[in-house]
């Protein structure tokens, strides 16, 4: 897994000195100030972990979380504090930014705001809200007021109680319409699962301060589509008991249309490039190579600011960005130490429509003949199981792989990348 990391180190000597783990044992949390933290490192990075995954080794090893209770402490606990996304939906429903909006387009949404700003004004708050009087109110960092909740502790299959005092919680929008308050968290970057503190603390909060019901809201902008998650709190004194209310898609993307003919032109069209001195991918995800193209779009990223911000541990990273090289998408800068920063070939490809950088990616994979050898079986006889890929890469000659574990392992990577390409259709 590679040399310890800052926070692990970090936290490794406080769990140190203050028998952290001994603490938790007897009395099932342990509540520790900023300015302990502070000792060893700066909270701000000591605290923030938006994906189970980020967690330090010693959370993961213990089955520890950590959560905020004021604005200089928090509670660490074997609680249950993140929740996976569900299964996306199939359908996406098509809206128009208005015709006289001239400063928005699919080309210009690279950051949360700017997504949320177009989701608002193209009407896909208000037709998944199912509201059209909504008006944007609270966003920003703010106080979360005085509350007590109770969240599921994984250890003993009770609930600890926690009590809040002005924590600091951050909305990344509201919008009040007739009906009711959303408080909406919204993402740029894909992942598994996310913290459920950045819907329930808002929540809380406003749920005491106005009397119409409010909705949580989680909107993740990726590739050019909306993914809009709704969900409540069956108990609203409990943080464990989120649940989904409903989940829609949308784009503003014009032409969404690929076809099996558009597959099997660029199959004979493409031309093939020379296998790269670069690690054979080995990121099964093609989803998130695209959005790692996308998050690398607005400025270059070390491989730790990709772990620390990005729901990847430090071996993913270096899968995802060595996929992304092999590519020819992303490059490595090593001006001032190394740094991952978009080619000119990444940056063409991502101001392209949505049918067009589809075909783009699906390119930038087929030009490596053992995809394109094994998408042309595939068309052939309507599958390909492993190890028919198997063959076909052992045909290819291709970097650093010798041993059969390891075109196995590799041979996933080819079929999820043909999967999605086939999904497109």
């Amino acid at each position: 897994m590679g040399a310890e990391s800052k926070n692990d180190s970090a936290w490794r000597l406080l769990f140190d000195k203050y028998s952290i783990l001994d603490w938790v044992e007897r009395q099932g949390f342990y509540k520790i100030s900023a300015s302990q933290i502070k000792e060893f490192r700066e909270p701000r990075l000591m605290a923030k972990f938006d994906h189970t995954i980020n967690l330090p080794k010693l959370f993961k090893q213990n089955n520890l979380a950590i959560l905020p209770v004021t604005r200089g402490d928090y509670v660490i606990s074997r609680f249950n504090a993140y929740h996976k996304f569900e299964t996306l939906s199939d359908e996406i429903v098509r809206v128009n930014i208005p015709s006289y909006i001239q400063s928005l387009s699919v080309d210009s949404i690279t950051s949360e705001a700017v997504a949320l700003n177009c989701a608002f004004i193209s009407g896909i708050m208000a037709d998944f809200l199912e509201d059209d009087m909504l008006v944007p109110t609270v966003s920003g960092r703010m106080g979360s007021g005085i509350f007590d909740f109770e969240i599921a502790d994984i250890h003993s299959q009770g609930n600890i109680k926690l009590h809040v005092d002005n924590s600091q919680i951050e909305i990344d929008a509201g919008y009040e319409g007739c009906k009711s308050l959303a408080i909406i968290e919204a993402k740029r970057d894909l992942s598994d699962d996310f913290l459920v503190r950045q819907l329930y603390y808002p929540f809380r909060t406003w749920k005491e301060r106005i009397t119409k019901p409010v909705k949580p809201i989680f909107l993740v902008y990726s590739n050019g589509i909306f993914n809009l998650y709704e969900y409540e709190f069956s108990n609203y004194l409990e943080y464990s008991s989120l649940r989904l209310v409903k989940q829609k898609n949308y784009t503003i993307e014009e032409d969404m249309n690929i076809t099996t003919e558009d597959i099997e032109n660029l199959l004979k069209s493409v031309k093939t490039v020379s296998e790269p001195e670069i690690p054979f991918p080995q990121a099964n995800s093609f989803a998130r190579i695209i959005n790692l193209c996308e998050l690398l779009r607005e400025h270059p990223m070390t491989r730790d600011e990709i772990t620390i911000n990005y729901d990847f541990d430090e071996r993913q990273t270096n899968y995802y960005t060595d996929a992304t090289r092999y590519l020819g998408l992303v490059e490595k800068q090593r001006d001032d130490g190394i740094r991952f920063s978009l080619t000119p070939l990444g940056k063409s490809i991502l101001r392209l429509g949505y049918k067009q950088r589809q075909l783009a990616f699906c390119e930038c994979i087929l030009s490596h003949k053992v995809f394109a050898d094994a998408l042309h079986k595939w068309f052939s006889q309507g599958h390909i199981n492993r190890s028919e890929i198997v063959d076909i890469m052992k045909r290819n000659t291709l970097y650093h792989i010798d041993s059969d574990s390891t075109y196995f392992r590799r041979a996933s990577t080819i079929s999820r990348w043909l999967d999605w390409i086939v999904s497109l259709i």
